[in-house]
C-alpha cells in the first residue's frame, strides 16, 4: 500500500475563506495556500457566527490534509496486508458481496453504522441515502445512540419532531442553568455556538447568572457563577425536584404556551414523590440549594435549563431531557426570546419535510427487543446482533465516518464480532480500531478538499446563519468526494441486486433513474434548488459571494405558532415517563452499590472531538491527556500517588493508566476522556501509536443503557481501581 503525501508548491500565496467542520462550532476560517499547500489557518474575523474564533483543532486542518497515514485510494485487505486497487475494482467487490449477503440470507444480515462525521460532511447527508436506502435493512445504527438520542425523543414527543429541537438562546438569557455540559472544551453540543467564552463572559458582563452542575469542576465550571458537583446519575432526581417546586410553589408561568399545554394536574401528580428533600440523598444537592435555583430560574427575565452529555447518556438519559423541556416550559422560556427557541436556518429540514418527524418501536432489535427510534437500533445492541445465530444475525457491515470500536459501549465485544464478519467495507480515510476489519476501505477527499454547506448543525446554532464554502484546495488526481463515492455505490449496487428489489419492473426502472438522476447532481446543485424553497430571499450566487457567512438575525420565537397552526397541543407527561417516574421514585434512596467502587464519568478536551484526531502530533503533543482524574480523598484511601498507573475494572473489562490527582471532580468520582485506545494490532496511526491511551469504551457496559429509549450509559459506571 502506498502513500501519497502532499506535493510541494510553489507560487503566490492566496487567501481563501472557509470552515472547519470538525465539531459542531463549524467556525469560519481564513487559508493561506500556497499552490497545493496550506500555509496558514486563522480564524475569520469577518465571519458573523464565529466572530474570529479559533481552537486548536481548525489549525490540524493542514494535519490531516497533509497526513501521510491518510488513504487517498481504494485498498483491499489481503491476510494481513492492504492492496491499493481501483475504484471500479472496489465498487464491483462492495457491489457483489453486498448482493450476496444479502440474498442467501435476507436484508437484515447487512448491518449499517454511521459515526459522527457522517453528519459533517454534506455529501454524505445528500448522496448516502441513495447507496444505504437501497439495503433495505432495519440494522441501522449510528452514533445517535452513544450521544443526543433523549433529545430527539423527548422532542419527538412534545412537538411532534424530532429536529425541533430548541436551543439556548445564550445572546440574550439573563440566567443559564448548564447540567452535564462544557461548551468550553466542547464549542458547544445540541448548541452550535463557536466563541463560547465571550458568550459566557457577556451574559455574566450584563449582570446575569451561570450556574454549572457537573460532577467535575470542567472549564465551564471554572468561569461560572455558580458550580454545584452533583452525583453522576443524579440528574434526574435533581431536575424533578425542580419540577416539583415549580408547580407546588406557584412559580409555574407557562404564559402564550398556556393554551398548547395539556396534562398539567398529571404531571404535579406524577412528580409528588420527588420533593427536594426527598432528592437531595440521589442528586448530593441539598433542598434549600435546589429550592434557591428554582425561584431564581423563574424569577429571573429570561432564562434557560440546558443540558447535554452528562445527562443524555446514562440510564435516565430520556428523563433528564423530557424534565429540562418540562422546566423550561413551565418558567416560560420556552419559545422566548432568552429562554429556548427553534432555528430558522436557511434550508430547513423539519418545514421542508427533508427529515421525517421520527418514530419509535416501529420494530425491535433481534437480540434484546431494544426499539428502533427513526429507523435505528440502539448501537448498544449491535456486537449481540453479530454474534447471536438465527435468522436475521449481522453478517456483513457498511461503516461510514465512525470507529464504534472506540466510540460505543463494550469496544472489546464489538472488536471480536467485527472479525467474524463474512464481509465489511468502510467509507473512511484511516485504517483504524474498526476499519482493521474491514475488507474494502473507500476513502473520500479531506476536508479541505470539498465544499461545505451545513445542513444539520444550522438546526442547533444560537444564531440563524447562512454560509456556502468553497474547496481550499483541488481535488487530487484520482480521488473521489463522498458523495461521488456514494453515487458509484448506488450505481453498482444496483445493477447487482436488481433481482433483490421488491416491486414491479417499472418501480425498479422508476428508482434507477432517480439514482441516475440524484448521481448526476452535486450537493452545490442540490444546494441551489433548495435554496428556492427557502423562506429566505437567499441564492446560490449569494452564498459564492459571501464565504464568510451571511446573517440571519438572532433566534426569534415560532414554535408555539407553528404547533398552534398544525393543531397540536404539548402533552406535558408522555405514557413512557408516567410509567418510569414511579419506578423512579422507588430507587431513590436504595442504592446498595459496593463501597469500594467508584463511578466512572467521561470527559472532554478541546483538542480531542473524534478518535482520529489523534493522529496530528499538535493535537496529542504536550502532557498525556488520557489520564484518571481522582479525587484526592479517594488517592489517599487507595495510597496512591501522582502519575502511578493504575488498573480500572468494571464488570467488561479492564485497563491501565495514569492517575491525575486533584481536588476538581466530587469524590467518589472518577473520569476517563474517550476516543483514545490506539494500541491494538493492525491500526496503521503512526502519531496516534505513539500515544496509545487506552479506551473508555473498553469499560462501558453494553448492557447499562437508558431504560427507556436504549441510549448508551456511558456515564455513571461502577468501577474498581487500584495500583496495577
Amino acid at each position: 500500500m502506498s502513500n501519497h503525501p502532499a506535493a510541494p508548491s510553489h507560487g503566490p500565496v492566496v487567501t481563501h475563506q472557509g470552515v472547519c467542520n470538525l465539531c459542531e462550532a463549524i467556525c469560519g476560517l481564513t487559508f493561506q495556500v500556497q499552490g497545493e499547500r496550506i500555509v496558514s489557518i486563522k480564524g475569520n474575523d469577518a465571519d458573523p457566527f464565529s466572530r474570529g474564533h479559533i481552537c486548536p483543532k481548525a489549525v490540524a486542518l493542514k494535519d490531516v490534509h497533509e497526513d501521510p497515514d491518510r488513504l487517498r485510494r481504494p485498498v483491499r485487505r489481503v491476510g494481513t496486508e492492504w492492496v491499493e486497487i481501483s475504484w471500479d475494482q472496489a465498487f464491483d467487490l462492495v457491489a457483489r458481496n453486498l448482493a450476496e449477503v444479502r440474498q442467501q440470507h435476507g436484508a437484515n444480515a447487512v448491518g449499517i453504522y454511521q459515526g459522527n462525521p457522517t453528519v459533517h460532511n454534506w455529501g454524505n447527508i445528500t448522496h448516502s441515502p441513495m447507496f444505504l436506502g437501497q439495503l433495505k435493512t432495519r440494522n441501522r445504527f449510528s452514533a445517535t445512540s452513544v450521544d443526543q438520542l433523549p433529545h430527539h425523543l423527548t422532542s419527538y414527543w412534545l412537538y411532534g419532531h424530532q429536529f425541533l429541537l430548541p436551543i439556548p438562546d445564550i445572546d440574550r438569557t439573563q440566567y443559564m442553568i448548564m447540567l452535564g455540559g462544557n461548551p468550553l472544551a466542547s464549542n458547544g453540543s445540541i448548541m452550535t455556538v463557536p466563541d463560547v467564552r465571550k458568550r459566557l463572559k457577556a451574559l455574566q458582563a450584563r449582570g446575569g447568572k451561570l450556574v454549572v452542575i457537573d460532577p467535575r469542576r470542567t472549564e465551564t465550571a471554572a468561569i461560572a457563577d455558580e458550580h454545584l458537583a452533583i452525583k453522576p446519575s443524579g440528574d434526574a432526581a435533581f431536575l424533578l425536584s425542580m419540577v416539583h417546586v415549580l408547580l407546588n410553589e406557584s412559580l409555574a408561568k407557562p404564559g402564550h404556551l398556556q393554551s398548547l399545554l395539556t396534562g398539567l394536574d398529571d404531571l404535579k401528580q406524577a412528580v409528588a414523590a420527588f420533593t427536594p428533600e426527598a432528592t437531595a440523598a440521589s442528586s448530593g444537592i441539598d433542598a434549600d440549594t435546589t429550592r434557591r435555583l428554582t425561584r431564581e430560574l423563574a424569577q429571573a427575565e429570561s432564562g434557560v435549563c440546558y443540558g447535554r452529555m452528562g445527562v443524555s447518556t446514562q440510564v435516565n438519559g430520556v428523563v433528564c431531557q423530557w424534565a429540562i423541556q418540562v422546566i423550561n416550559i413551565l418558567t416560560g422560556n420556552l419559545d422566548k426570546e432568552g429562554g429556548t427557541l427553534v432555528t430558522h436556518p436557511a434550508i430547513d429540514l423539519v418545514r421542508t419535510g427533508l427529515i421525517g418527524p421520527g418514530h419509535v418501536g416501529a420494530w425491535h432489535s433481534r437480540v434484546r427487543k431494544a426499539p428502533e427510534f427513526g429507523g435505528e437500533l440502539p448501537v448498544a445492541v449491535l456486537a449481540e446482533e453479530i454474534l447471536t445465530p438465527g435468522a436475521g444475525q449481522i453478517r456483513a457491515m457498511v461503516t461510514s465516518c465512525g470507529n464504534p470500536v472506540l466510540s460505543t459501549p463494550n469496544g472489546q465485544q464489538l472488536d471480536r464480532a467485527l472479525s467474524q464478519l463474512d464481509f465489511m467495507v468502510s467509507i473512511d480515510f484511516y485504517i483504524n480500531e474498526t476499519t482493521r476489519h474491514a475488507d474494502i476501505i473507500l476513502p473520500p477527499t479531506c476536508f479541505v478538499e470539498h465544499d461545505h454547506c451545513d445542513l444539520i448543525f444550522m438546526h442547533f446554532a444560537v444564531r440563524n446563519v447562512a454560509r456556502y464554502s468553497p474547496a481550499i484546495l483541488p481535488k487530487p488526481e484520482g480521488t473521489l468526494h463522498d458523495w461521488e463515492i456514494y453515487a458509484g455505490l448506488a450505481k453498482r449496487y444496483a445493477q447487482h441486486a436488481w433481482a433483490l428489489e421488491k416491486g414491479s419492473a417499472l418501480q425498479r426502472v422508476k428508482g434507477m433513474l432517480t439514482r441516475s438522476a440524484m448521481s448526476r447532481l452535486r450537493p452545490d446543485q442540490l444546494l441551489a434548488l433548495g435554496l428556492r424553497k427557502s423562506a429566505y430571499p437567499l441564492r446560490m450566487k449569494q452564498l459564492r459571494q459571501a464565504p464568510q457567512g451571511i446573517d440571519l438575525g438572532p433566534l426569534r420565537p415560532g414554535l408555539a405558532q407553528g404547533l398552534s397552526k398544525k393543531g397540536r397541543s404539548i402533552a406535558l407527561l408522555p405514557k413512557a415517563i408516567a410509567d418510569e417516574l414511579p419506578q423512579l421514585a422507588n430507587r431513590m434512596g436504595h442504592d446498595r452499590a459496593d463501597p469500594n467502587a467508584l463511578t466512572l464519568i467521561g470527559r472532554r478536551d478541546v483538542r480531542s472531538n473524534n478518535s482520529w484526531m489523534h493522529n496530528s502530533e499538535r493535537l496529542v503533543s504536550g502532557k498525556a491527556r488520557c489520564v484518571l482524574w481522582m479525587h484526592t480523598d479517594d488517592a489517599a484511601q487507595r495510597g496512591l500517588s501522582e502519575g502511578q498507573t493504575v488498573q480500572i475494572t468494571s464488570r467488561v473489562g479492564k485497563v491501565d493508566a495514569p492517575v491525575f490527582i486533584t481536588p476538581d471532580i466530587r469524590p467518589g468520582v472518577v473520569s476517563l476522556p474517550h476516543g483514545w485506545g490506539h494500541g491494538r494490532q493492525g491500526v496503521k496511526l503512526g502519531v496516534a501509536s505513539q500515544h496509545p491511551g487506552v479506551s473508555l469504551n473498553d469499560l462501558t457496559d453494553d448492557q447499562l443503557t437508558d431504560r427507556i429509549s436504549g441510549n448508551a450509559a456511558l456515564n455513571s459506571l461502577r468501577v474498581h481501581v487500584k495500583a496495577a
